[in-house]
């Protein structure tokens, strides 16, 4: 298994914190930096959205949050691009600072679309950051 994230051809979030993209934009999961994160705004649900030029298998997905603002009632959905999200899975994270791994099963084939979907959030205001995100698996 290797990471699909470097084979997005976009990838979209629901808010930014304060929408300043310069210092908590969604590019800040994916920099391999410790120091760098993404976080949404308040509200709720928040999510990521990854799309492909090319169907991708996921096997697996690792995310490490900052305790305090994690994911609650957590989907992975996909889609072929011509149709609605359908639920995969759902995962269920610890409050933690650590890098988590949720397996997932059955994921459809076909699939050019993941959306990454928080429900609820451990902060009160419903914000989420995240200091790392990457999906293993493969090209279909």
């Amino acid at each position: 298994m290797t990471s699909v994230i470097k084979d997005a051809s976009s990838i979209r979030v629901s808010s930014v914190l304060n929408r300043d993209v310069k210092q908590f934009g969604k590019k800040y999961m994916f920099d391999d930096d410790v120091e760098t994160c993404w976080n949404s705004d308040s509200g709720l649900p928040q999510y990521v959205i990854l799309d492909f030029t090319e169907p991708v298998h996921v096997n697996e997905l690792r995310i490490k949050f900052q305790g305090g603002f994690v994911g609650k009632d957590c989907q992975v959905q996909a889609s072929n691009g011509e149709s609605e999200f359908t639920h995969v899975t759902d995962f269920y994270p610890e409050d933690i600072n650590s890098l988590q791994v949720f397996k997932v099963n059955d994921f459809p084939k076909g699939s050019t679309k993941v959306k990454i979907l928080f429900a609820g959030s451990t902060d009160f205001f419903g914000r989420i950051t995240i200091y790392k995100l990457d999906l293993l698996g493969g090209v279909s």
